[in-house]
C-alpha cells in the first residue's frame, strides 16, 4: 500500500495541514487550551516545523523529527504538558477540521483521525 504521505498530497501537503492547524488554533475558540499549552512553552513559531518534521514521519515519509531529536515518542514529547481528554478533543476537532479544508481526501481523513484519536487519548494524563 502506498504510504499516507503520498496518499494525501506529500510534504507540501503536510506544511499546508500544519499551517492551516495552527492558523486555527491562533483563531478559534475551541483551540484556546491547546493555543495557551503552546504559548507557555516555546510558542507556535518553533511548534510548525516541529508539526511538520513529526507528521511527515508518522506518515510514512522522511522522519525528519527522529533524525533531529532521536526519537518520535509522542508521550516524551508531551510529558511537560497537562492533557485533559477535553483538550484531546479539541485538538481532534481542529484537526479534523484543518484536514478538510487542505482538500484531505475523505478516505484518508478518516484513516488518519482514528490513529490521531488513539494517539490524542493517549496522551490524556490529568482528569
Amino acid at each position: 500500500m502506498e504510504p499516507m504521505i503520498d496518499r494525501i498530497g506529500g510534504e507540501p501537503q503536510v506544511k499546508r495541514l500544519v499551517d492551516r492547524f495552527y492558523d486555527l488554533v491562533e483563531t478559534v475558540p475551541e483551540a484556546r487550551a491547546i493555543l495557551n499549552m503552546h504559548l507557555q512553552g516555546h510558542g507556535l513559531a518553533h511548534v510548525r516545523p516541529h508539526q511538520f518534521d513529526f507528521l511527515s514521519g508518522f506518515f510514512g515519509g522522511r522522519r525528519y523529527y527522529h533524525e533531529r531529536h532521536g526519537h518520535m515518542n509522542l508521550r516524551e514529547i508531551h510529558a511537560h504538558l497537562d492533557i485533559r481528554r477535553g483538550d484531546a478533543e479539541d485538538w481532534l476537532m481542529v484537526m479534523a477540521r484543518a484536514m478538510a479544508e487542505t482538500g484531505i481526501p475523505a478516505p484518508e481523513q478518516a484513516e488518519i483521525m482514528a490513529t490521531f484519536r488513539r494517539a490524542a487519548l493517549m496522551l490524556v494524563n490529568r482528569d
